[in-house]
């Protein structure tokens, strides 16, 4: 009787009703502080992406440092997003887009396996779409990937699903 394989998906995702709340919970923050109260401070999503917008550089500043506080928080990682540049508009206002990440894309999986089969743990990792699949014989051994990948510390959310 042959063993039963062992298995984990490495996915990138981020819970979208969290990053709402964050939001939500910044818009507040920013109607009581008093260094921007009455200001044209605010965020908003719209579909993949945040759009910070306030009066100057320094209050956008403030403002994304309180978003990415309340997303902590919420448990959302901060590795998910991307910042765009700061544009400038008329009247002297500043706008930053945030790209919000999800799944693997293919430089990171090939990034992903190739650090797996240089660990030398007995694992196989295969592409699949935005996700990663990890399998092996030994339960042990995926728990050593798992660990291998949080201390490789890599430049994407990972989360660690479907543990059989």
């Amino acid at each position: 009787m042959a063993s039963k394989d062992s298995s984990f998906d490495i996915v990138s995702k981020v819970d979208m009703s969290e990053v709402d709340n964050a939001v939500n919970q910044t818009e507040k923050e920013i109607s009581q502080r008093f260094d921007l109260k009455g200001t044209n401070s605010k965020v908003e999503r719209s579909g993949d992406d945040l759009i910070v917008t306030a009066d100057d550089d320094f209050k956008l500043k403030n403002v994304v440092d309180i978003l990415q506080t309340k997303l902590t928080k919420r448990s959302v990682s901060l590795k998910a997003f991307e910042y765009g540049k700061i544009e400038h508009s008329l009247g002297g206002k500043v706008k930053q887009a945030i790209k919000i990440k999800q799944g693997i894309n293919k430089d990171e999986a090939k990034q992903i396996t190739t650090l797996i089969k240089d660990s030398k743990i007995k694992v196989q990792a295969s592409i699949q779409g935005d996700t990663v699949r990890v399998t092996g014989k030994n339960r042990d051994d995926l728990q050593a990937v798992i660990q291998a990948l949080r201390a490789a510390d890599l430049p994407i959310n990972m989360e660690f699903t479907n543990y059989r």
